[in-house]
This record gives structure tokens, sequence and C-alpha cells, in this order.
């Protein structure tokens, strides 16, 4: 879990997060849409301060019982209600448009970098941020839609606050207060105190009561997003779970994580509901506030119904645009929780990134060279230790050991994939890479979708229906342009098949394959390999394996011990040739 950052830092990594957009390419849309956002904002304070002119003369005109400056006065008030809609309206519109192209650019930047260099990969070992697709998918949307729409919120209330103000002290008149002995005091615009007052007292109530939301909030999304993935991870691995009748245990995880949803979201609920009995009482007593405050002047006479109620008006307009930390509080704590989220990732993935590995270097040497490739845990524990090793076009190698030795990893460093290493590897920059995992990836979509990957789909099918004769899997032709979830729908044995098949459709001339048979029978097992040797007779073959079959198919063998200890040497049918066994203990 990646913790909230410390508040010394969130104003500054905010900025970062924020500013990017806004210097991008699509800066100038941006910045001009933000600016017609801003004055179609602007025009609507301006029509609330006309129909706050427009409170004074409706109702000194029901006052008066004046016909004719009541009905003018309808008039106008439709001029301003209409125009009021049809800013509020495109106001909206635009806003949406400004926060799907934001959206838009951010999640197009953090897929790029989230993909770059395997970032995806390293945050996996890292375990440090949970649910990055959720970050992506849902924090990135609530981010640019909650700091576009409180950005805009806050603009408004500013500009309403300076030009209601004004207004307000000139409708407030003086308030003469006799205090007996201690004299007569005369206060000038009485109503913008007693306004500014109210709000700062309700500001700070509000946040000493709902500032533990803005944790709580944290905490709600990642605990949705936990429960979410453990009912993803079910579906995905439903076959093993149903093999190992494990559906009392996973009914128990599920239970567990919707627990801490629960749980957490009832904590919400409790706080709040105190938060919404302040705000509620808050807004309510400032309805009738400024009529309590401004009446006795009504009373004396010194203003009419209509200054009445254009006084209550000004005054609402101005404790409202102070009372915003009050009104927005809960999407404020929202908020915060979605950028401490995002903050995180960012900082995760940039981590990520500076994790030290091996250095590949790109030559114009054909084939492989390991020079001094030493391979650590994250905890610092050694398992392979200054490795060497060279291998030329058509050479082939299999790597043994227990488990835990370090096979698979050593694989990973040759891919590049794994930061705990040191030392150097030296690859033909023009030689095309393949690596086949145990359990191949097989992507949504058709089926020839996923026989193809990673090349693209070909015009015609005929090498593709070769291949998939020679592979045993002929089977599936008449399935090639259905779409399912062909990794729960084909077996282990048919997956490992297809990732021969991508093999033979590459071409590659380095192939890596990390126990790549393990499902597949010894005799079909031998087809494969001696089908590599005799079509791909110059590909260098690294296979990592358990099985005593393999080594008649490999030229050496590097056995490793996991702790550090290594050692090369040839295999049955290389026992002629002068290789030299190297150890290293």
């Amino acid at each position: 879990m990646t913790e909230a950052p410390k508040k010394s830092l969130f104003w500054r990594a905010l900025w970062q997060l924020t500013l990017p957009y806004w210097q991008s390419s699509e800066k100038w849309f941006a910045r001009g849409m933000l600016a017609f956002i801003i004055g179609m904002n602007l025009a609507i304070v301006y029509v609330n301060v006309l129909i706050n002119d427009w409170n004074n003369d409706f109702y000194n005109a029901l006052q008066s019982h004046n016909k004719t400056a009541f009905f003018a006065a309808l008039l106008k008030f439709c001029y301003l209600a209409i125009s009021y809609i049809i800013l509020a309206v495109y106001s909206n519109y635009f806003s949406q448009m400004l926060q799907i192209k934001w959206r838009r650019w951010l999640t197009t930047n953090y897929l790029n970098n989230w993909m770059h260099l395997q970032t995806y990969y390293h945050l996996t070992l890292a375990s440090n941020t949970d649910n990055p697709d959720q970050r992506i998918s849902q924090d990135l949307s609530s981010f640019a839609n909650s700091t576009l729409a409180l950005t805009l919120g806050l603009l408004s209330s500013i500009v309403t606050l300076v030009s209601f103000i004004a207004i307000l002290w000139n409708l407030s008149g003086l308030l003469t207060l006799h205090l007996g002995s201690a004299g007569i005091y005369v206060i000038s615009g009485y109503m913008v105190w007693f306004a500014i007052g109210y709000a700062i007292i309700g500001s700070f109530l509000t946040h000493l009561i709902g500032r533990p939301l803005i944790f709580m909030n944290f905490q709600q999304q990642r605990f949705e997003a936990n429960f979410r993935f453990g009912l993803v991870r079910l579906r995905e691995q439903a076959e093993s779970i149903a093999l190992y009748r494990g559906e009392e245990q996973e009914h128990s995880l599920f239970k567990r994580l919707f627990s801490d949803v629960f749980g957490n979201y009832w904590r919400i609920m409790r706080q709040q509901k105190k938060l919404t009995w302040f705000t509620s009482g808050y807004n309510q007593i400032a309805i009738i506030f400024p009529f309590l405050v401004a009446a006795p002047r009504y009373f004396t006479g010194a203003i009419k119904l209509g200054g009445l109620m254009q006084t209550a008006s000004a005054f609402g307009q101005v404790q409202g645009s102070l009372s915003y930390l009050i009104n927005s509080y809960s999407d404020i704590a929202q908020w915060r929780s979605v950028v401490d989220r995002l903050i995180g990732f960012t900082n995760a993935m940039q981590t990520a990134k500076q994790a030290e590995a091996a250095s590949i270097e790109q030559t114009d040497k054909t084939g492989l060279a390991i020079k001094d490739l030493t391979l650590f845990l994250p905890d610092g524990k050694i398992l392979v230790e200054r490795l060497n090793l060279r291998l030329d076009p058509g050479q082939t190698l299999l790597i043994s050991g227990p488990s835990g030795s370090g096979k698979s990893t050593l694989l990973r460093a040759l891919a590049g994939i794994w930061p705990h290493s040191k030392g150097q590897i030296e690859l033909d920059q023009k030689a095309r890479i393949l690596f086949l995992p145990q359990k191949p990836y097989l992507p949504l979509g058709s089926l020839k979708a996923a026989l193809y990957y990673p090349l693209p789909i070909a015009e015609t099918d005929d090498e593709l229906h070769a291949e998939l004769i020679q592979c045993k899997l002929d089977h599936l032709i008449p399935l090639l342009e259905e779409t399912d979830n062909w990794s729960l729908k084909l077996s282990p044995g048919e997956q490992q098949r297809i990732a021969f098949l991508r093999l033979f459709m590459v071409k590659p001339d380095m192939a890596f394959l990390d126990e790549a048979s393990s499902a597949l029978d010894e005799a079909l097992e031998a087809r494969l390999y001696d089908r590599i040797k005799l079509a791909l007779p110059h590909l260098i073959l690294v296979s990592v394996g358990h099985r005593s079959t393999l080594t008649a198919w490999h030229q050496q063998r590097l056995d490793l011990d996991g702790q550090g200890g290594w050692s090369l040497r040839l295999g049955p049918n290389e026992k002629n040739k002068s290789h030299i066994g190297i150890s290293h203990a």
C-alpha cells in the first residue's frame, strides 16, 4: 500500500500532478477553454448581481401595490432567468468537455509511464502500490473532474464575494449600539462583519468535524479496489479453485475483504452524519439569519421590503461564498484522497524506473554474452554470483537447478526486467528475441489475434494453418474468428503449444523458454524441440526445465545452486567436443 504524502509535500506534488497538461501539446485548447468557462462563470455572477437588484424593484412593487411595476419586474425576471439558464447549461457542458479532454491526456500519459521500461512489472515486485488499474481508470477521472469543479467553484465564490460585499456594505447602512456608560458605537457595513464572522466560525467547526473524512476516503478507495481485485482473481483462476474445492477459503477471503469495505464505509457514514448535522443546521440558520440582523432597520422604516429582501439576498451571496469550505468539504475530502493515491502511484513509478539492473548493451556482435552477472533477491540474498557465459548462433543451453535457485530470475535479467542485478549483458542489436513463459499470455479478443500475438494479423492464414497442424492444434482452425477468454477455455497443454507456434511464426534469433513444455507429454515435447532444431538451425536457444529429457536437446547445461554458485558443462551429445566446463562457487 502507498501511504498518503506528508502535508509539507502535498502542494508541491499536486502542482507537479496538475501542471503538465496545461503545458502539453493541448495547452492552447485547454487554456482557451478554461478562459471561456471562467468567462461564463463571471457572467453568471453578473446575472446574480442583476437578480439582486431585481429583488428591490419586485418587492417594493408588491409593498406599494404597483401593478405596472410588478409586471415589468416579472418581464425583467424572465430575461434574467433565461440568461442564467443558458449560461449554466453551457458552462456545465464546456466544463465536462474540458474534463474529458484532461482525463484523456492524463490516462494516455499514465499508461505510457506505466508501460515504459516494464514499470508495471517492477511495481508488482515492489508490492507497495495497490491496484494501479483503479488509479488509472477511476482516480484519474475523479482527479480531473473534481479538480476542475472545485477550482471553478472556488473562483466563482471569490468573484461572488468581491461583487456582493460592496453591495452588502452599502445596503447595511450604520448600526448604532448603545452600551450604557461605555458610550455609543456606530458600525459601518455591519452586515458584512456578521457574514464574515458567521462563515469563519462555521468553516472552523466544519474542518474540525470533517477532517477525519480525508483519510477515511483514502482507505475506502483502497478497500473497494482490493475487493474488486479479489473478485476478478476468482474469475481468472476459476478452474484451479474449482479443482482444489477452494470455495470456502475464497468465500472467507471475500467476506474479510468486504468487511473492510463495510467497516470503513460505516465509519464514513458516522463521520458524515456529524458533518451533515452541522452543515444542515448552519445552512438553515443562514436563511433566516440575515432577516434577523436587518430587521431592526426595516421596522424603524430605514429600508423598505425591497431593501430588506435585497439585503438578505446580498448577505446570502456573501455568506455562501465565504462558506465555500463548509459546502464543499465532503467533495474536498474525497478529492484529497484521490490526489494522495495518484501522488503515491506517481512516486512509485518513478522509483521503479530508477531501480538498478544489469546493463544490457546492444552490440554489432552476433550472439549473447554475459559478463560478471550477479543476481539478488529483493532482500539482498545472492542467487547467482559473477556468471560469465557466451552463446553463438546455433548454440543451445539448458538451465537447471533446484526450485528457487534463480533459473527464471536469470531469464528475467536477460529480458532486462529484473531490477536486482548487476553486471553486463551483450546482445546483437539486430537480433529478434522471444521469451516463452511457463504460462503463455493470451490476450482478450479473437483466437486468431491470440495466436499471432505479438505479431500483427497476417493477410492470409496459410502459414498459421500449417503451424497449427504441426503443433497438433488443427482442431482450433474452425475457432479462429471466435472471441473468448482463451486463457480459461484452453488447456495448459494447448496454451504451451500455442507458445511454440508463436516461436515458429516469429522465427527469432534468440529464444528463452521458461519451462515452456512442462504441460506437454515427452513425445510432443521431443517433436517440438526436434522441429526447432530443423526449422531454426541458427537459433540461440536457452531453456529452463527440470525434465531429464530436455538434456538431449541442448549442447550445454548451466546448473545453479541458489547460493550464488553455478557450473557450466557439456550436454551428453557434446562429449567429443573440446568444451571446458566452468564452475564457480
